[in-house]
C-alpha cells in the first residue's frame, strides 16, 4: 500500500505519561479517523525480541523482526484499544513497565526506526489518521495538518502511571516511576534519529491540570478551526 498525502493526519506527539494516547484514541474515535499508537509498535518489535532471544543491541536482527511483523490495531466494545500482533491479541503484554522500558531502548537504534516508517505511513488511509508518538509531527507526518505535543510535569505524569497501575492490581512504587520516566524522558531527548521534540508548527499544550475531557475538545476545537488543512 502507498501513503496518498492527500489524506489528513492529525499528529498527537509527547513524552511517556502524557496521556497522548487515550486523547488520540478519543478524537479519532469523535473525527471517525483510523489510528495509529506508533509507540505501541516499538513495545511490539520490544516483545519479539524478548521472545525471539534477541539481544537489545543486535540492531540488524531486531531491525528485520521490525521489517516482518504483521500489525493490526482495533478497539473493543468499551472502546479500548486492542493490538494485534501476527494474529496473537498482545495488548496487555506490551503494557508493562518492562515493555515500556525495551520499547525505549530499541527505540533508539536507527535501523528499527526505518523499518518502521513504511508501515506507519501505509496506515494513512481515508477518512484520515489521528497518529500519536514522539516523532509523527517531526519526521513521519511532517505535512499533517495539526500537530499537537502534549505533556506534563515529571510528577503529573508518574502519579498518572502509578494510579493506573495500582487499579490493575500492580505493586509499584511512585518514586520508582518517577525515575524511570525521567529516564526515559532523556532517552527519547538525546537519541541521534528523530529525537522528542515538539515540530515548529506543533501546538503545544500541556496537560497537567487539565482533565481527559478538556484536553479532547480543546483538540478537536483546534481540529475544527484547521478543517480545510487536517
Amino acid at each position: 500500500m502507498t501513503s496518498d498525502n492527500s489524506i489528513p493526519v492529525l499528529t498527537i506527539d509527547g513524552p511517556s505519561g502524557s496521556g497522548k494516547g487515550t486523547i488520540a484514541r478519543n478524537v479519532a474515535r469523535e473525527l471517525g479517523w483510523h489510528l495509529l499508537d506508533s509507540g505501541a509498535l516499538y513495545r511490539l518489535v520490544g516483545l519479539l525480541a524478548v521472545r525471539a532471544g534477541v539481544a537489545e543491541n543486535d540492531e540488524p536482527a531486531i531491525a528485520d523482526l521490525a521489517a516482518n511483523m504483521i500489525v493490526r490495531f482495533d478497539t473493543d466494545d468499551r472502546n479500548q484499544e486492542r493490538i494485534w500482533l501476527n494474529s496473537e491479541d498482545v495488548t496487555g503484554d506490551i503494557r508493562t513497565e518492562e515493555g515500556g522500558r525495551m520499547a525505549s531502548k530499541v527505540a533508539l537504534l536507527p535501523a528499527v526506526r526505518q523499518a518502521l516508517i513504511g508501515l506507519q505511513k501505509d496506515l494513512r488511509q481515508l477518512p484520515g489518521l489521528v497518529a500519536d508518538g514522539r516523532d509523527m509531527g517531526t519526521r513521519i507526518f511532517p505535512d499533517a495538518g495539526l500537530k499537537v505535543f502534549l505533556t506534563a510535569t515529571t510528577e503529573e505524569r508518574a502519579k498518572r502511571r502509578y494510579k493506573q497501575l495500582k487499579d490493575k492490581g500492580i505493586d509499584v512504587s511512585l518514586p520508582a516511576l518517577a525515575r524511570d520516566i525521567e529516564d526515559r524522558d532523556r532517552r527519547d531527548s538525546e537519541r541521534s534519529i528523530a529525537p522528542l521534540r515538539p515540530a515548529d508548527d506543533a501546538r503545544v499544550l500541556d496537560s497537567s491540570k487539565l482533565t481527559i475531557d478538556e484536553v479532547t475538545q480543546m483538540v478537536l476545537a483546534w481540529a475544527r478551526e484547521r478543517a480545510g488543512n487536517v
